[in-house]
């Protein structure tokens, strides 16, 4: 753990897998599960944090259903835009720096997109998941002057699987293990981010007092079905693996066609190189 780092910190989102990974790295920190607090309901939030008087929280908390935003979009909206308003409302009174991760998926209204995205680059959102936490972005930036406001990508990890109850790594195993025939879509391109490398990210940039909207994911990219391939591959499984386009993958929610966010920000900061997201895949197996 960076030497700088405050003292007393908070969790929220612990069981989750970036939240699972801060509690590896930060024994010391209060670790809080949903059913411990809620975002959306202000006064329990404020008395818990209040009482906890944190100098940092690290918000893994959201509504990470993607399609399930689509057909209920108040609840995206509540929990990733309004309750992230009310963590930062809390996080300003008490003076604490509130660490907020959000997504590529604020990104994609360009189709014609193929250079990653800086931060300075307008976001676009193509689905109601992207909008719901872009304005978590803005309402929080707005609401808290002591802000980081990370952005990050197709996610996995070890330690809790949040409020999905799996990740696109233990979804492909799952159906390559059962011999399922895998159609994945070749035309999304992202890159794949190991939640051990994002935690450790993050805290290197707090260390470095890393201030305001970071994109921070693992370097390189690849489609989904590329990510699928290499999965099999490396747990060395034998499928049928078919590769589709997005058209033929009906689903309720449109998914940005490019969303590779770039870490040159971090990387000026002369911060530890982000791995790519092969020798990360090669890791998780070898941490299984």
């Amino acid at each position: 753990m960076p030497d700088r780092l405050p003292q007393r910190i908070v969790i929220l989102g612990a069981g989750g897998q970036l939240g699972g990974e801060f509690q590896h790295r930060l024994p010391g920190a209060v670790a809080l599960l949903h059913s411990e607090v809620d975002l959306t309901q202000s006064d329990s939030l404020q008395s818990i944090l209040t009482e906890l008087n944190p100098q940092l929280v690290l918000n893994c908390a959201a509504f990470n259903h993607v399609d399930q935003a689509e057909v209920a979009p108040q609840d995206a909206l509540t929990v990733n835009a309004y309750g992230a308003r009310n963590l930062a409302v809390v996080c300003r009174d008490l003076g604490a720096l509130l660490v907020h991760f959000s997504t590529d998926a604020v990104f994609g209204s360009d189709p014609d997109r193929r250079i990653p995205y800086s931060e300075l680059t307008l976001p676009g959102p193509v689905n109601v998941y992207g909008c719901s936490k872009l304005s978590g972005e803005f309402l929080v930036r707005a609401s808290c002057p002591e802000h980081l406001v990370i952005r990050t990508c197709g996610l996995y990890g070890h330690r809790g699987r949040g409020g999905k109850g799996t990740n696109f790594v233990t979804r492909i195993l799952e159906k390559a293990s059962a011999g399922e025939e895998l159609r994945v879509v070749n035309d999304q391109t992202c890159t794949p981010s190991f939640a051990v490398d994002i935690a450790q990210g993050t805290l290197n940039a707090l260390g470095a007092k890393v201030r305001g909207v970071l994109h921070l994911t693992n370097s390189g990219s690849c489609t989904w079905f590329e990510f699928a391939r290499r999965i099999i591959e490396t747990a060395g499984l034998k499928t049928r693996l078919q590769a589709i386009t997005s058209r033929e993958w009906t689903a309720p929610a449109r998914r940005p066609h490019y969303s590779v966010l770039s870490n040159d920000l971090y990387n000026r900061h002369r911060l530890p190189v982000m791995p790519n997201w092969t020798s990360a895949l090669e890791r998780y197996f070898a941490e299984s």
